[in-house]
């Protein structure tokens, strides 16, 4: 599966996606992470990528002619926002085989949830458009993406927490991705139970003693007890 982020701070996603999970999926061929400088789009010669907003207001608005560019660049523009003579060629020419969504990072859009990461594991291919300072010109909006996406009820300085946060979400439930294909059967947001508590060696730290039933190794009364103390 293919990740695209589209940002003015590449080295955010490319240093994050090097670590752990996301840098074990790339090196297995499970999954790509492609990090996109919005700047390598821009037609300024300062190479800017905001402008002031029209109507007046504080800050700055990330313009849309340089997100229009790199997700042209990546045929990323979903294909119910296109001309119907560029949607007539992408049907003969195959490109509508794969399963694409293209998405932007937004305090408006729909909260998302696990249910939502197994949806979006389904795809080929995921491009997140992160904003920046004050907004993103609408037309981007309208015209460019098919949803807006949130994580949470609160504001960030951009977009890229966001993706990365979801990335790593899909990209657990992709095969090869990780290492204990069981890791995902018992995540507390895959299944109707809680979260049971969890200890490790050594069995007493402290005076603080790991339950005697941990230790017994009868797995019925494991599991017994950890059903019964889920939250």
């Amino acid at each position: 599966m293919q990740f695209n982020v589209i940002t003015i701070f590449p080295n955010i996603i490319e240093d994050y996606s090097k670590e752990s999970i996301l840098g074990r999926g790339q090196k297995a061929g499970a999954i790509k992470i492609n990090a996109i400088n919005l700047r390598d789009f821009t037609l300024d010669k300062h190479n800017k990528v905001d402008d002031t907003p029209y109507g007046g207001g504080p800050g700055m608005i990330l313009s849309a002619e340089p997100i229009y560019l790199a997700l042209k660049n990546i045929d990323a523009i979903p294909f119910a926002k296109v001309d119907g003579l560029t949607k007539i060629k992408k049907v003969f020419n195959g490109s509508l085989k794969n399963k694409k969504r293209t998405i932007l990072l937004s305090p408006r859009g729909t909260q998302f949830d696990q249910k939502m990461a197994e949806k979006f594991s389904k795809l080929d291919e995921i491009t997140f458009v992160c904003g920046r300072y004050e907004g993103i010109d609408q037309r981007v909006t309208d015209n460019m993406i098919d949803e807006e996406v949130s994580i949470g009820p609160y504001v960030l300085a951009g977009g890229e927490l966001g993706a990365l946060t979801i990335i790593e979400a899909v990209s657990r439930l992709i095969p090869g991705v990780l290492g204990n294909l069981e890791s995902t059967k018992d995540e507390t947001f895959s299944s109707s139970e809680g979260e049971y508590p969890q200890y490790t060696k050594p069995a007493d730290f402290k005076g603080w003693k790991v339950p005697e039933v941990l230790l017994s190794g009868d797995h019925k009364k494991i599991e017994k007890w950890r059903k019964e103390n889920s939250k």
